[in-house]
């Protein structure tokens, strides 16, 4: 795939707390070693990467601030990045300090976004930077996510909801929904 050198890695909340039995059956064991190989293309290109953190303000979940739970995976923990942002929210368009206009200030258009979970704060960012107007790619292989439950006792398995958020996002116009490979040309 073709990026510019302006082109964001955006990494989105690859923390400890999400190996916490709390979030139950996951999908794609991969997903890791995936956004591994991305900040690894994106460091070798000289090409900007943000991580993303998510900082709960609830005192019980797994990613409270201030918990190991919170801390990035290994994988990303000491990874170089040219932007740190931490939110309490899905979007990290939300958080601080300000990813649209660190990307604006940069001519930034294009941006891949990875990460947990699928279907939560990887899937709203991608919506936003689709509705902000970025050129966004999305791995679907370097993201995962858990089993959720919804109204009315409905039960959907990590896989399903990922294969919707591919849906949703490549097939309402906000996303290009690709693999690692496609993206670094492996």
């Amino acid at each position: 795939m073709d990026f510019d050198d302006t082109a964001a890695l955006i990494v989105i909340d690859v923390q400890q707390g999400f190996d916490d039995p709390y979030w139950g059956e996951r999908d794609n064991p991969d997903a890791e070693a995936n956004v591994g190989r991305l900040v690894q293309a994106w460091a070798d290109a000289s090409r900007p990467i943000v991580l993303v953190r998510h900082d709960s303000r609830s005192a019980t979940s797994p990613l409270a601030a201030g918990t190991p739970g919170n801390a990035l995976k290994e994988i990303v923990a000491d990874a170089p990045h040219d932007l740190f942002v931490t939110k309490h929210v899905n979007s990290a368009f939300y958080g601080e300090p300000d990813l649209h206009a660190w990307l604006d200030s940069r001519g930034t258009k294009q941006v891949v976004i990875c990460g947990i979970q699928t279907n939560m704060c990887v899937e709203t960012t991608a919506r936003m930077a689709g509705n902000l107007g970025y050129e966004v790619t999305l791995p679907l292989d370097a993201t995962h996510t858990f089993d959720l439950e919804g109204p009315g006792g409905v039960r959907l398995t990590a896989a399903e909801l990922a294969r919707a958020t591919a849906v949703n996002l490549q097939g309402g116009g906000f996303a290009r929904v690709v693999t690692t490979d496609e993206v670094v040309g492996g």
